[in-house]
Parts: C-alpha cells; structure tokens; sequence
C-alpha cells in the first residue's frame, strides 16, 4: 500500500465500540490512516462507516482478528506487514471479560489470552513495522473492569 502522503497510520484494537471506537474516531478526525482491528466483521463494518461518516476521512481500514486464538495474530500481523509500509501507533485495545471461565483455543484462560497474551503476541510481530515509524508508539490500555464485577 502506498503511504506517500505520509499520513500517520495507527491501529487501534478492538476499535468498533466503546473507548476503541471513540479513540478511532477522535483520530480520523485528526486525518490519521486508522486500522481498526475488530473479531466481528458486520460490527466492525457498522462502526467503520459511522467514523468514516462523522470525521469525513476515508482513509479508516477494517481487519478481522479474534484474539482468543494466538494464529489469529500471527496471520493478521503477516497481512499488516504485507499490506503497510510501517505502523506508527499501535492502541492496544481489544478486552474481554467474563464470568464464566472460557478458553482460548490454545488453552489459555479466556481473559488472560486476550487481555494479556494477544496483546503482548501482536505487539511484538509488529515491532519491526513500529521501528519502521519516525516515533513509533504503543499504548496499553487497561481498565478497572475487574473491580464492577460480582462473581
């Protein structure tokens, strides 16, 4: 893909709903290329067009990635080292909670392989597409979720 306009390209996980959705939407307001990564295509379609409508920037990608299975992550970190040139923001975003205990396909605690494995996995496949930005950054968000949660 070609960046020539230099347009500072940033992915945001997570991005159809909530903090991720406003994070992608408050930066294609500020022209940025945003990569929105969501697990589900017709929400994540729906929430592209509403930030594409509502900051008039076209320039906003969807990519499908359930993080609850580790090859997920490392198919979509090769789809985005093929498909850009460099990753100059990566918003750690995707989470999940819940009050059954899940499982990732590898095994793993649901909540643990999302909110801490897929992070940490993609982070790192995508370092040297990071290294590539003049200022690369990363940002983890985090949340205190936990705390409303009566089990």
């Amino acid at each position: 893909m070609d960046h020539s306009d230099q347009r500072v390209i940033v992915m945001v996980t997570g991005a159809n709903s909530g903090l991720g959705k406003a994070t992608a939407l408050t930066l294609a307001k500020q022209n940025a290329h945003v990569v929105m990564v969501c697990r589900d295509r017709n929400r994540g379609e729906l929430a592209r067009k509403d930030i594409m409508r509502e900051s008039g920037n076209p320039h906003v990608d969807l990519h499908i990635c359930d993080f609850s299975g580790l090859d997920n992550i490392k198919r979509f970190a090769q789809l985005y080292n093929e498909k850009y040139d460099r990753l100059d923001v990566l918003i750690n975003n995707a989470g999940v909670i819940t009050r059954e205990r899940l499982l990732t396909k590898e095994g793993f605690e649901m909540q643990f392989g999302v909110n801490h494995l897929a992070p940490f996995l993609l982070t790192n496949l995508l370092l040297e597409s990071l290294q590539r930005s003049k200022a690369g950054r990363i940002v983890t968000v985090s949340s205190l979720g936990h705390v409303s949660c009566i089990w």
